[in-house]
C-alpha cells in the first residue's frame, strides 16, 4: 500500500538541462504524465559550471532544438547565458513540468511488482520508468598526479572562470580538447606563461569553403557514424566558438608563445613528466582534418556545388620548435608555474539509481538509450546512438526516441485482451492521481 507521502507518476525524469527539457517535451507530445526533477535551476551547469568568456562550439542554426531558434545571429556562437536562457524559455514553451531544487537521493525497484521508488528531498515517488537525464558529465575528473597539498593550485575546468581567479605566475593546462585550448589561449591573451599538455584529439575546421564544420559533417554523414570501439569514443574534439569561431590549430597556439608539452603523466618532487606522445598527437589531429576537407571537395564535386576554393586550408605551418624539441619534464617551480587547470573531463556518478544497469565500472549499460533494466533509460549519454548524441540537435532526437519506447510498453500495459479494446485514457490506471 502506497503511503500518504508517495506521488505517482507514469515516468520520473532526472535532470533538468537540455536531455530532461527535451524528454519532457516528447512526453508531453505523447501525452503520457511525467515529473522532471532538477536538484538547481534549469541548465544550471551552463551558468555556474563554465568559464565566462565561454560560447557555444557550433552555431546557432544548428546547435538548437528544432521547435526554437536562438534569439541571436544564426552564424555566430550563443554564449552560456544565453543558451542556459534559451533552455528556461523552451521548458516554458513546452510547458515542462520542471521542480527546481528537487534532489533526488535514491531511485530502487519496488519489490516484487512493475516500477520503481525515488526518495528525493521533498518526499516520495512512485513511477512506472525512469529516465537518468543527468548525462554523463557529473563529477569534474582531475587524475592523480599532483598530491592535493601541493603548493600549486590546481582547479579542473569546470571551476576555471578567468585569468583574474588564479595567483600570478604560469598556468599548465592539461586537456587539448575544446575546453583546454580555449582556456589555455585566454591566458595567453591575458599575458600568462602557458604551457599546454595535448593529449590525443581530432581537430575539424572551423569551417571550409564557405561552410561551417557542423554542415560537413552533416551532408558527410560523420554526425551518424556509429559508436565506435571502447575506448576510442572518449577521443577529444578540438573546435572552438571563440572570436566569432576560429579552427584550433596546435601551431598558431605555439606561435602565440604557448610551450605544448605531451600528456602529462606524473609528478614527483615538483617536477611534472610528458608522455613522448606530442608529436604524433598532432600528426592524428592533422590527419582527420585534412580528411575532411579531402571529404568535401570529393562532395562538392560529385553534387556538382559551386563552392569557393579554400587552398589555404591545407597550408600547415611550420613545425614548432617546442614539437620538434618537446619537453619532457618540467620544474614546476622554476619554470614558474603556480596553477594547473585539468580540462580532463568528467566521470559518472550513478550511486543514487540502484538497479542492476552498470558495468564495473559503473558506466550506464545501455543501447541506444535503454538498460538491461526494464523501466530504466538514460539520455545524453556520448556516442548513445551516434556521434553527435551530445550535442544540443542529437539528444533532442535521442529523447523523441526513448519517448517511443516508453510509449509503446505503455501500449502493452494498456492491452487487456482481445475482447475488449482499452481507451488510452481508460489505461491510465497507473495509480494515476498523487496520493495524499
Amino acid at each position: 500500500m502506497l503511503t500518504p507521502q508517495t506521488e505517482v507518476t507514469d515516468v520520473l525524469v532526472i535532470g533538468g538541462g537540455q536531455s530532461g527539457v527535451a524528454m519532457s517535451e516528447h512526453l508531453t507530445d505523447r501525452g503520457i504524465p511525467h515529473i522532471v526533477l532538477e536538484r538547481d535551476r534549469i541548465a544550471e551547469r551552463w551558468r555556474s559550471e563554465r568559464w565566462d568568456s565561454l560560447v557555444a562550439n557550433g552555431p546557432a542554426w544548428h546547435d538548437r532544438f528544432p521547435g526554437m531558434d536562438f534569439r541571436t545571429d544564426p552564424d555566430g556562437f550563443a554564449t552560456k547565458d544565453e543558451i542556459a536562457d534559451y533552455f528556461v524559455a523552451y521548458a516554458e514553451q513546452v510547458g515542462a513540468p520542471i521542480r527546481e531544487g528537487v534532489e533526488v537521493l535514491k531511485v530502487t525497484k519496488k519489490p516484487n511488482a512493475k516500477g520503481f521508488i525515488a526518495e528525493t528531498t521533498e518526499g516520495r515517488i512512485r513511477a512506472r520508468y525512469i529516465v537518468s537525464a543527468t548525462g554523463a558529465f557529473q563529477q569534474p575528473s582531475i587524475p592523480p598526479i599532483l598530491p592535493e597539498d601541493s603548493p600549486i593550485t590546481q582547479l579542473h575546468s569546470a571551476a576555471y572562470r578567468n585569468p583574474d581567479q588564479l595567483p600570478e605566475g604560469g598556468v599548465l593546462v592539461v586537456g587539448s580538447g575544446s575546453s583546454g585550448v580555449q582556456i589555455a589561449a585566454e591566458l595567453r591573451e591575458a599575458g600568462r606563461e602557458v604551457y599546454l599538455a595535448v593529449s590525443p584529439h581530432e581537430r575539424p575546421p572551423r569551417r571550409y569553403r564557405g561552410r561551417d564544420f557542423v554542415w560537413w559533417l552533416g551532408v558527410l554523414g560523420m554526425w551518424d557514424a556509429p559508436t565506435p570501439a571502447r575506448g576510442a569514443e572518449h577521443i577529444t574534439i578540438s573546435v572552438s566558438g571563440a572570436n566569432g569561431g576560429e579552427t584550433v590549430d596546435f601551431r598558431k597556439l605555439a606561435a602565440s608563445g604557448i610551450t605544448l608539452v605531451g600528456r602529462a603523466v606524473s609528478c614527483e618532487d615538483g617536477v611534472m613528466s610528458f608522455a613522448p606522445d606530442l608529436g604524433a598527437n598532432i600528426a592524428v589531429g592533422d590527419s582527420t582534418y585534412l580528411s575532411i576537407l579531402d571529404g568535401a571537395d570529393a562532395y562538392i564535386e560529385a553534387n556538382g556545388l559551386d563552392l569557393p576554393e579554400d587552398p589555404d586550408a591545407r597550408v600547415m605551418g611550420a613545425e614548432p620548435e617546442c614539437v620538434s624539441h618537446p619537453v619532457r619534464e618540467l620544474d614546476l617551480a622554476a619554470a614558474g608555474v603556480t596553477s594547473i587547470v585539468w580540462a580532463t573531463g568528467f566521470r559518472s556518478d550513478y550511486s543514487w539509481l540502484q538497479v542492476e544497469a552498470f558495468d564495473p565500472q559503473g558506466r550506464p549499460v545501455q543501447q541506444r538509450g535503454i538498460s538491461p533494466v526494464p523501466g530504466v533509460y538514460f539520455l545524453g549519454l556520448p556516442w548513445q546512438s551516434r556521434r553527435g548524441s551530445t550535442f544540443i540537435w542529437g539528444i533532442w532526437h535521442d529523447a523523441k526516441y526513448l519517448a517511443d519506447q516508453i510509449n509503446i510498453q505503455l501500449g502493452y500495459g494498456a492491452y487487456r485482451g482481445s475482447a475488449r479494446k482499452v481507451p488510452r485514457a481508460e489505461s491510465e490506471a497507473f495509480d494515476a492521481a498523487v496520493v495524499r
